[in-house]
């Protein structure tokens, strides 16, 4: 067996994340002691009189670079609350659904392997193919595999549309909502039914991972981007309470969806149903355990897409939602919420911070007179620290053998993805309405539309570089070269970051247009799935 196929099997095995003790504990909180000495240190720093040059400007810089600061310290907060649930054996004799939605242009193959596995579910249940493609062909394969055919054609809501419908016709008492990109493995309910022993339990969430990661920079770098969070992350939400519910691999009380009049609907429509039963009083479980793997977009384009959608969507739930609901949450579900529906204000913040070199040098507007070694000397510990809790809390990831590491791409990619989210935003305070439009299951063969920002970031900034050399060689004087060049050439180190990650999109971008679309699921075999549970 080859390095590359052993790798892949190795996914297809039930992984669940590291224990939590109290050493460990220990140790993070020493870590996360010295993150806030650090952050006081720079805190001193930064605000000296002498660091502002325009007062409008240094205090949107400060705005911007303490706003990041402080979802890094709730990021740390989280962690302190690092939960893991015990097992609970699931009770005999429950009434389960599993429901699976298609729509028009969704690959057959990929229900005939999806409904295939649901099948093989050893836990007695119904699974239901929520189908609105008119395509008879959807009816004969979900027939093949067992699974009831319910047609919804036309329903408002997209997906939570058809959920809803589908709810008021099941006597089931339990739902497990499975995307149909989502293999599950044959022990899937036997980790997530126990929990429903406790009464006020609305739903259980499990991990999220991927089986196609391999097959682009775009795929890996998705990827990365949700290792934490359905690790570390969601495990210190379930320590506090706040475990939300995500689109695919999360199981409803039914009860619980009818208090709240059902699935939510809109782009965010798992954040929605998650804000109104916590505002219920339900309790949700996170388990951190690998039970199905799923897809991520694979090409650029489509990654963006995925990306408008949530980052327009969230921001539903921080306009609409939130101050309806505040009330009815505890303390730090609200201060999740908050956090989950500002995390895409980083478009704004990012584009601010890109703009800050152009704004030096083709307008002379300076917010800050900050030494740029200083400033790395006095930040640095900060990044450090910061590295080093990324680095801590992996041992909590869901499959750590093929998710540690330093997720360079994922990083590439959401800086990249910057005006994707600026848009999202923009969109929000127009209120404008963007279609529900189902993730690409295949890649798309092209260049995105998306890549121009980027490229004309790029185009920019060689045009800067171009210009000030220039000046410097040919216009300005001795003096004038003497007095800014610490400051021009630090703030040209300080955009080479942000162009660095600009090329690692356009390469991600480019790499799409001669990516060939394959259905990796024709490559799963489900006999081959391993459900003895792995702890690392």
């Amino acid at each position: 067996m080859t390095a590359r196929k052993k790798r892949y099997s190795e996914l297809w095995k039930t992984w669940e994340a590291g224990d939590v003790t109290n050493s460990r504990r220990f140790f993070f909180l020493i870590l996360v002691i010295a993150g806030i000495i650090s952050i006081v240190l720079f805190f001193d720093w930064w605000f000296h009189s002498d660091h502002v040059a325009s007062l409008p400007l240094f205090v949107l810089l400060s705005l911007i670079t303490w706003w990041g600061i402080i979802r890094l310290i709730l990021i740390w907060v989280n962690y302190l609350g690092v939960k893991k649930p015990v097992s609970v054996l699931a009770e005999p004799g429950l009434k389960v659904a599993i429901f699976t939605t298609s729509s028009p242009g969704e690959p057959l193959s990929m229900f005939d392997k999806t409904l295939e596995a649901c099948a093989n579910i050893n836990y007695p249940h119904t699974t239901y193919l929520l189908d609105d493609t008119q395509d008879p062909a959807f009816k004969k394969v979900a027939e093949k595999h067992g699974a009831v055919w319910l047609e919804l054609v036309g329903l408002p809501g997209a997906k939570a549309g058809k959920v809803n419908k589908a709810l008021s016709m099941i006597d089931e008492d339990f739902v497990l909502i499975m995307d149909p990109d989502h293999i599950p493995f044959p022990n899937f309910l036997d980790e997530v039914l126990g929990f429903f022993k406790d009464e006020k339990v609305g739903f259980v969430q499990v991990s999220q991972a991927y089986y196609n990661q391999y097959r682009s920079f775009t795929a890996r770098g998705a990827a990365e981007q949700t290792y934490t969070f359905y690790g570390p992350t969601m495990m210190g939400m379930n320590g506090y309470g706040t475990s939300v519910a995500i689109g695919a691999n999360c199981t409803f009380r039914k009860s619980a969806l009818d208090s709240i009049g059902g699935h939510g609907i809109g782009l965010a429509e798992d954040l929605i149903t998650s804000i109104r039963l916590h505002a219920k009083g339900w309790k949700s479980v996170f388990n951190p355990v690998v039970v199905s793997r799923g897809l991520v977009p694979e090409d650029f384009g489509s990654f963006c897409k995925q990306q408008l959608k949530w980052s327009r969507g969230v921001f539903e739930v921080l306009f609409s939602e939130l101050p309806r609901l505040s009330k009815s949450l505890t303390m730090w579900q609200r201060i999740s919420y908050l956090a989950i529906s500002t995390y895409y204000l980083v478009g704004v913040t990012t584009f601010l911070y890109v703009s800050i070199p152009f704004m030096y040098f083709w307008g002379g507007w300076l917010p800050a007179k900050m030494d740029f070694a200083e400033f790395l000397i006095n930040g640095s510990p900060i990044i450090l620290i910061a590295l080093l809790v990324y680095l801590y809390v992996q041992r909590w990831l869901s499959h750590s053998p093929s998710e540690r590491g330093l997720h360079w791409r994922g990083m590439v990619l959401k800086f990249a993805t910057w005006p994707v989210f600026f848009l999202g935003a923009m969109l929000a305070v127009v209120n404008a309405d963007i279609p529900y439009i189902p993730t690409a299951k295949k890649a798309v063969k092209g260049l995105s539309p998306y890549t121009r920002p980027l490229i004309f970031q790029l185009v920019l900034f060689i045009l800067t570089l171009g210009y000030v050399i220039y000046d410097r060689l040919y216009i300005a004087s001795e003096g004038i070269l003497i007095l800014t060049s610490q400051r021009v050439w630090g703030m040209f180190a300080f955009a080479s970051v942000s162009i660095i990650m600009v090329i690692g999109g356009i390469y991600a971008a480019y790499e799409s247009r001669n990516l060939e679309a394959e259905e990796p699921w024709e490559n799963i075999d489900l006999t081959s799935i391993d459900t003895s549970k792995e702890l690392k």
